[in-house]
């Protein structure tokens, strides 16, 4: 029997007409939501280091902007696909109504894969990109950031062949910057930060101690990294954490009884999130399979890195003291998995909640930019908590009056939001 690959927005599509149907949309809503506004796919020509000339594919999806500019990141990865950044520009629009900020669901990506690129070709790509969109991204149409294997220097690039084509000074046009050149104080700590203020939350409503609670993460960069960091402050264990080692081209799960400390694993992880073995030793860290990490004896289980990582096939193994799903990922687990997770009653922080902390310190970002005026790191962090303790409760509420699944909950406010912006612009 051949098993259909997984396919993001076939599950973001799914999620979304589960709920259009509870909330009574109607067709020409459905079809407006249920699919990207617009779609950009380009080729990008490359002169590489020897001379030779490479053709690079990227994409840029704009979902929904009827409450504003589209905003998400740019991903490169050598298996990018155009479903993968439809999926992801989908939940964007529902991560930014879900928190409330103005702003709209877009993504980008381009196939390539910057482990086997010099920092000149990656600086190619990132023109050659903007120079494809010039006139359909903006401050105030479409505002890109970092995502999966990009960083600060990539924006960077990115916003200066912007303001070399407009002939005008654009920080408010990409976020994720170095702090200095536009970027945010505490933009580093955002999505982390933010899926342990749902976490506290949610261990608040569920009556759970959070310095008795441990924890087991899928991933090891940057979420899973600030994740730890403000788990272990509020007194909270990490006894395992997954990741991609590059070079053995497999997954691995590092198990600390003891815990794994921040100081630790920022030691251990290089610039791609791959935890080193030899370090993994010296600090004592057992080395099990790639998908040991949810089979491990927690409360939380924070899956912070890939899609579908919980699916049909692997649910069964998360142990009975597992309490709360803390979805630091987009997409991590599949819509057989949720049915399983909903009837064990495990509370579930969905997705485009739990990880909206990155797009609202983006939003900080770009409001900081436009005003130039930029806060300290304390304030950002600060208005951070706030918003997103505001988002979880008013989802939090929502599922406790209806008796609804979180991921509805948090579904129904989200795309309400969309639906009546798009009514009120007479769109529908």
């Amino acid at each position: 029997m051949t098993t259909k690959p997984f396919n993001p927005f076939e599950m973001a599509q799914q999620q979304f007409d589960a709920v259009a149907e509870r909330l009574g949309l109607d067709q020409a809503t459905r079809d407006l939501l249920r699919t990207p506004l617009r779609e950009y796919h380009f080729n990008i020509p490359v002169r590489m280091d020897d001379g030779s000339y490479k053709v690079f594919h990227g994409f840029r999806i704009q979902h929904n902007d009827a409450r504003g500019p589209c905003k998400g990141g740019i991903r490169f990865h050598p298996h990018e696909t155009v479903d993968t950044v439809r999926a992801l520009a989908t939940w964007m629009t529902w991560k930014c109504a879900v928190v409330d900020i103005p702003l709209g669901g877009g993504k980008g990506g381009v196939i390539c894969d910057p482990h086997n690129l010099s920092d000149r070709e990656q600086e190619g790509i990132c023109r050659g990109w903007v120079r494809q969109v010039a006139r359909n991204v903006g401050p105030t149409q479409d505002v890109p950031a970092p995502d999966v294997m990009t960083h600060g220097q990539h924006m960077l690039w990115m916003m200066d062949e912007l303001e070399r084509i407009r002939g005008e000074k654009l920080p408010g046009f990409i976020t994720g910057k170095p702090v200095g050149m536009g970027g945010s104080l505490g933009r580093t700590e955002a999505t982390g930060h933010a899926v342990i203020y749902t976490v506290r939350e949610a261990m608040k409503e569920l009556g759970i101690d959070i310095k008795k609670s441990t924890a087991s993460i899928q991933g090891s960069g940057n979420v899973a990294q600030y994740a730890v960091d403000l788990f272990t402050q509020y007194g909270g264990k990490v006894i395992a954490i997954a990741c991609w080692d590059n070079n053995d081209k497999k997954a691995y799960t590092y198990r600390s009884e003891a815990g794994i400390q921040f100081d630790q694993l920022m030691a251990a992880v290089d610039k791609f999130g791959t935890i080193s073995p030899a370090k993994a030793r010296e600090y004592g860290w057992q080395q099990l399979p790639g998908d040991a990490w949810i089979e491990q004896e927690v409360t939380l289980l924070i899956p912070a890195a890939q899609e579908g990582m919980i699916t049909g096939d692997n649910v069964g193994k998360i142990k009975p003291s597992v309490k709360i799903i803390a979805e630091g990922a987009n997409g991590p687990t599949t819509v057989d998995a949720d049915k399983v997770l909903f009837e064990r009653g495990i509370f579930v922080i969905p997705d485009f909640l739990c990880n909206a902390g990155g797009v609202t310190c983006s939003y900080f970002e770009q409001v900081q930019c436009n005003m130039n005026y930029y806060w300290e790191k304390e304030e950002v962090l600060q208005k951070l908590d706030q918003k997103m303790t505001s988002a979880f409760k008013a989802v939090s509420k929502l599922h406790r009056d209806k008796k609804i699944y979180m991921r509805d909950a948090a579904y129904m406010i989200a795309i309400s939001r969309v639906a009546e912006a798009c009514k009120l612009r007479g769109w529908v």
